[in-house]
């Protein structure tokens, strides 16, 4: 365990310290400052381990309804309790709409994305992690091919990439920033291009890239303006994906 770098008064206390033993010295202060920034809260249970490399994280609170015997007529009554498994919470990985939904709070406005719209982005983003990772099936300690027959595991990899190609359609291949619906003042440099609504939805949803990162990869201004009608872009292409606004669904 790495023990706690001492506190000094000033760098001047550091002057009788050898060079080596000072870079030493902010090395393992370094590691300690990485390694507390990783620390899971208690709630989660001591099976989640601490990894720097996780990066940012998400508590995912879970409760269950449990039997608490019956009332006076005769119903079952139930009390919710706090805690998944063992009473223990996950954590997840924050990604872009985390964001969207701390800085929309911090800024006092309402929520930018509705719950579906955010589920299916990060439904898409899963499809799309595991496909392309080739479909690599694992294997087991005893030698064994986790995941069934060779035929069930190509069957499922299969259905998952028709799955993500509806998607696509839905999604469309119109374009979610067009220079002529902003105002020039708002519409950055000369070297803006047209974002379409599948780079969009691709870049939030697989780069993990806010709107902001959004506008200017593409050359635009990141002005409230220019946000708010990327957001809306955003926002349309994630209902076609669930399947609003009489599009058809496969």
């Amino acid at each position: 365990m790495l023990k706690p770098t001492p506190k000094l008064k000033s760098d001047a206390a550091l002057d009788w310290v050898p060079e080596a033993a000072r870079q030493r010295m902010a090395q393992v202060a370094s590691a300690a400052k990485l390694v507390a920034g990783a620390a899971v809260p208690a709630q989660c249970g001591g099976r989640i381990i601490p990894a720097p490399g996780r990066g940012p994280f998400k508590v995912e609170p879970q409760s269950e309804l449990l039997p608490n015997g019956v009332d006076k007529r005769g119903q079952d009554k139930w009390i919710e309790k706090d805690g998944g498994f063992a009473g223990w919470n996950p954590i997840r990985a924050t990604d872009a709409f985390d964001l969207m939904m701390v800085g929309a709070k911090r800024r006092g406005e309402d929520a930018p994305l509705t719950a579906s719209q955010i589920a299916i982005g990060r439904h898409y983003q899963g499809l799309v992690q595991r496909h392309d990772a080739g479909g690599i099936r694992g294997t087991r300690l005893d030698g064994g091919v986790s995941g069934g027959t060779g035929i069930d595991f190509m069957d499922a990899y299969l259905a998952e990439g028709r799955e993500i190609e509806a998607l696509r359609r839905r999604i469309g291949t119109g374009a979610a920033m067009v220079v002529r619906r902003v105002r020039p003042s708002m519409r950055g440099g000369a070297d803006r291009r047209t974002i379409p609504d599948r780079v969009l939805v691709d870049m939030v949803c697989l780069g993990e890239r806010s709107l902001s990162q959004v506008l200017e990869a593409h050359g635009w201004a990141s002005k409230g303006p220019t946000r708010a009608a990327l957001l809306e872009a955003l926002s349309a292409a994630l209902d076609r994906m669930i399947g609003y606004r009489g599009e058809k669904t496969s």
